[in-house]
């Protein structure tokens, strides 16, 4: 029986942390997203946020790898034209993602939960991993 790959939406924040430590949940995440085990979601002002902040001197990761990583959730993904919520968000910024997970049904994973309302499709990148390996 084939079941039907999990969906996702990933903060930013998950996705350098993936690129800075190679060994962690986030790379976990990043590598069942190369793999197609789950089925990410984004729309462009998300992908413009990966492409900013991916591409600060700060951090200094290699354009190759950031290309990459960016290509491969546009791989695994659909666009998502989602609609703005009314909900209270205490980092606007974050809507985005917020707004792409609730409209397509996909659970948000981020390492900064407190940026967002108390939800239950909203996990850390720890717990997704562990809720994904056992089965719930």
């Amino acid at each position: 029986m084939i079941f039907p790959a999990q969906l996702i939406v990933l903060d930013t924040n998950v996705l350098v942390s993936a690129l800075l430590v190679t060994e962690s949940f986030p790379a976990q995440i990043i590598n069942l997203v190369r793999n197609r085990s789950v089925q990410t979601r984004y729309c462009d002002t998300i992908l413009a946020e990966y492409r900013d902040v991916l591409s600060r001197q700060k951090f200094n990761f290699q354009a190759e790898d950031v290309q990459r990583m960016i290509s491969g959730i546009i791989r695994s993904g659909i666009p998502v034209n989602a609609p703005p919520s009314t909900i209270s968000i205490p980092d606007e910024s974050d809507r985005k993602f917020y707004d792409t997970a609730k409209s397509s049904g996909a659970e948000l994973i981020t390492g900064n939960t407190r940026h967002y309302p108390d939800e239950p499709f909203i996990f850390t990148p720890a717990a997704f991993v562990q809720r994904y390996y056992s089965g719930k």
